[in-house]
């Protein structure tokens, strides 16, 4: 999993009735693109996280 700041992260729900959290990567603090990575949720919350199976990224290119 790569990543760039822009980017969005997409956790899917995995119960059923539980929505996706979308979150923008503020930062990549691994090397070259992998986690962890500092997100910011649209309530303003920011976070540290490596992704599990659960997540995707969606290039901010890709969005337009």
């Amino acid at each position: 999993m790569r990543a760039t700041v822009g980017d969005r992260l997409v956790q899917h729900g995995r119960v059923v009735g539980q929505h996706d959290q979308v979150s923008e990567v503020v930062e990549v603090m691994g090397t070259e693109g992998h986690p962890p990575y500092r997100v910011r949720f649209p309530d303003g919350h920011e976070a540290v996280m490596s992704p599990g199976p659960d997540c995707e990224v969606r290039h901010l290119d890709k969005e337009k």
